[in-house]
């Protein structure tokens, strides 16, 4: 398959995945399988592995196939799975990370945007039961959460 024709398959596949994160997040975690979410939302976790966990074993168990079947590259949807896995990816960094301090060695940063990212988890997690939560996606932040996170950065520097 043409190099150009991957790397777009994989960038569209990527950023597709921000919408499908939102959407599945506000309209299906926070609904039919809140069962499965509402560990997320109950603060401190008792356990290492959550149930809301289950949404990465799916998606990685979706992009597994896609690899398996999409003959080392040479069929489309193979480069969608490695769309879906580099958001995986950049998810568990970002949001397992350092939103919720799973992995020790990244628990703050000075990024205003990853401080926006931040605030606007904080207060997706502010409600801690299905309904009335806000701010479902990743990597897209209000523009109101940049501007407080600009704001706090030139407190610091002023």
């Amino acid at each position: 398959m043409n190099l150009v024709i991957a790397i777009s398959i994989t960038l569209a596949t990527f950023a597709f995945m921000e919408f499908w994160a939102w959407f599945m997040h506000k309209y299906v975690q926070h609904g039919p399988l809140w069962v499965l979410h509402r560990s997320h939302h109950v603060r401190p976790s008792p356990r290492p592995f959550e149930r809301n966990d289950w949404f990465f074993v799916i998606y990685g168990a979706i992009s597994t196939v896609l690899f398996l079947t999409g003959a080392n590259g040479q069929r489309w949807w193979f480069w969608v799975g490695v769309g879906i896995a580099a958001y995986g990816t950049v998810y568990f960094f970002v949001h397992d990370g350092l939103i919720h301090g799973r992995l020790p060695f990244w628990k703050k940063t000075d990024n205003v945007y990853l401080r926006a990212l931040n605030m606007a988890h904080k207060m997706h997690h502010k409600t801690q039961g299905r309904d009335h939560s806000q701010e479902f996606g990743l990597l897209w932040v209000s523009p109101r959460y940049l501007r407080l996170a600009r704001q706090q950065a030139a407190k610091k520097v002023g």
